[in-house]
């Protein structure tokens, strides 16, 4: 029932919508079975030929400590995403394009993700390590202010796109820039070279991000059933990317081409294979875009929103006031995006002060393997993926028996439950004795998790929700810099979370997961107090 609901719940939501109930038949339910199966059967096959190549062609050495752990999980790794893709070539329901959009995002975040999860590392570990050598402190702040001013570039990027290149430019200069950036990055020349592949991905990323999203609702018609059905598979297309990347890329830097001491012990990072691997990912996204966007694209994205009008009617609506509905919703998605400023300036300790945490003071030793510290930034992505089908069907249960949560209410759920996450983290302070600065006292792996788990169940009620949400809510004539605005709340919240990890060195992490617990769920109560009144301005759109 579970495994059937799954694949029910992102490949056919819009059928539902669409269909009565009492169309299902036992031939419907025979056909939905019939089609589990086939999945089912594709992911055992791939499973066996991935464990094959990779224990006889690449030839693991099963001598090593754990090597047949890691064998089944790579192998794994690999038969879960050829299934998805799989699943996704036998979807009707939506445009090609959109999964050409899920494609060419799936690499983007590849780029970005495998990045993001060696980054922090990368500033903190000595020169000799091969690192960049920054006190932890110091390394946590840069880390913030990087991710977060990738944030904020996108509000740019979106006003350009609209008022004069259009979506698709826009998405080609930010994915060449972002590239350049990850290959600078792979230079190893030192902090000068690492700056410069910091402002390439910055300024990549505004034009990138913004754009691609919004051409996902440029495939459907307002008031179109599929759009948000499109939205939960162009998450996925995200989540798989972002799974992906801290395994490969991680899997370089911390063991595949780093220098180990007899006893395993890494004595050099290889960073630079793990931004080169970033960057090549990003190229792939590229290729594949511009060579099939004109077949799957149309002319959507082609040209900037005022020229697809004439002169006359681009110029008349460039100066048409918006009306009081307008102004209204746009109030709502600056309010919304101010609290969920909150939800990401403690969802984003996962690249800093979690990582640090872990990688220091969390036994990540499974069936005599240690686990990279990056391996852990994929375990977000992948419950995305197992958890966001079932959410969704929550969702649309709930909006067929008429009792469908409004928006703000999910977010404010989300801000309670990542709250609740940081509850757990607190239970990993608890058992190593408190603030113990022995590095030879370990907490239980099963913290980490938990905590992982419940920060993911509260992005997924927020998160797709919120890029949704924009292209509902926003005028027409600024829905890229709007999507951008949306992009504002982590640029905020990720130099907020960058000085909060400094803290954890000064104040303890007891404190400082304590603090941020607190916070965002008392922010997450005010959201649910003020939804009546955000959902009345919404007008019909909540």
């Amino acid at each position: 029932m579970t495994i059937r609901l799954y694949w029910r719940a992102i490949g056919r939501l819009p059928w539902v919508v669409r269909h009565k109930p009492q169309t299902f038949s036992m031939n419907a339910t025979a056909a939905q079975n019939g089609s589990t199966g086939r999945l089912l059967g594709f992911f055992i096959v791939l499973l066996a030929l991935s464990y094959g190549l990779l224990k006889f062609a690449v030839g693991l050495d099963q001598g090593q400590p754990g090597a047949t752990f890691q064998l089944w999980l790579f192998s794994s790794i690999i038969a879960f995403l050829g299934t998805v893709i799989y699943w996704l070539f036998q979807q009707k329901e939506h445009p090609r394009g959109l999964y050409l959009l899920f494609f060419t995002e799936m690499w983007e975040r590849f780029s970005y993700y495998g990045m993001r999860g060696i980054l922090t590392l990368y500033l903190s570990k000595t020169a000799l390590e091969g690192g960049l050598g920054f006190a932890k402190e110091d390394a946590t702040v840069i880390y913030g202010w990087f991710t977060g001013l990738v944030y904020l570039t996108p509000i740019i990027g979106g006003w350009l796109a609209d008022t004069y290149i259009g979506q698709r430019r826009a998405i080609l200069i930010g994915g060449v820039l972002m590239m350049l950036g990850q290959f600078s990055l792979a230079s190893g020349m030192g902090p000068g070279s690492a700056y410069l592949g910091f402002a390439l991905i910055i300024i990549g990323n505004g034009f990138f991000k913004p754009n691609i999203s919004t051409i996902v609702g440029q495939l459907y018609p307002q008031g179109d059933p599929r759009r948000d059905s499109a939205f939960t598979i162009f998450y996925m297309g995200i989540n798989l990317g972002a799974f992906l990347a801290p395994l490969v890329c991680g899997y370089f830097a911390e063991d595949l081409f780093a220098v180990k001491a007899e006893d395993g012990t890494i004595t050099k990072y290889a960073f630079e294979y793990g931004f080169l691997a970033a960057g090549c990912g990003m190229l792939l996204g590229q290729v594949i875009f511009n060579s099939l966007a004109k077949r799957y694209l149309g002319d959507i994205g082609v040209q900037p929103a005022k020229k697809n009008k004439s002169d006359a009617e681009a110029h008349a609506e460039a100066n048409r006031p918006l009306t009081k509905q307008e102004t209204d919703r746009m109030a709502v998605i600056f309010t919304i995006t101010v609290f969920v400023t909150f939800f990401w300036a403690g969802f984003e300790q996962a690249g800093s002060s979690l990582t640090l945490y872990t990688d220091e003071y969390v036994n990540r030793t499974v069936f005599g393997w240690t686990i990279p510290t990056s391996f852990f930034q994929s375990v977000n992505p992948l419950f995305i993926v197992l958890l966001g089908a079932p959410i969704a069907a929550i969702w649309l249960r709930l909006a067929k028996k008429g009792k469908d949560w409004s928006i703000p209410v999910k977010m404010g759920l989300g801000m309670l439950l990542l709250g609740v996450g940081f509850l757990f983290m607190l239970g990993a302070v608890i058992e190593r004795g408190g603030e113990n600065a022995d590095p030879t006292v370990k907490a239980a792996l099963s913290w980490l998790l938990l905590t992982y788990f419940f920060h993911t169940v509260g992005e997924l009620c927020l998160s797709p929700i919120g890029l949704s949400m924009i292209t509902k809510l926003a005028p027409v004539k600024f829905a890229s810099m709007l999507m951008g605005v949306w992009f504002l709340s982590p640029f905020v919240a990720q130099i907020i979370g960058g000085y909060i990890a400094a803290y954890v060195e000064k104040l303890g992490a007891f404190m400082v997961f304590g603090l941020i617990a607190g916070f965002v769920m008392a922010a997450g109560l005010v959201m649910f107090l003020i939804s009546r009144k955000l959902v009345t301005m919404m007008h019909g759109r909540g």
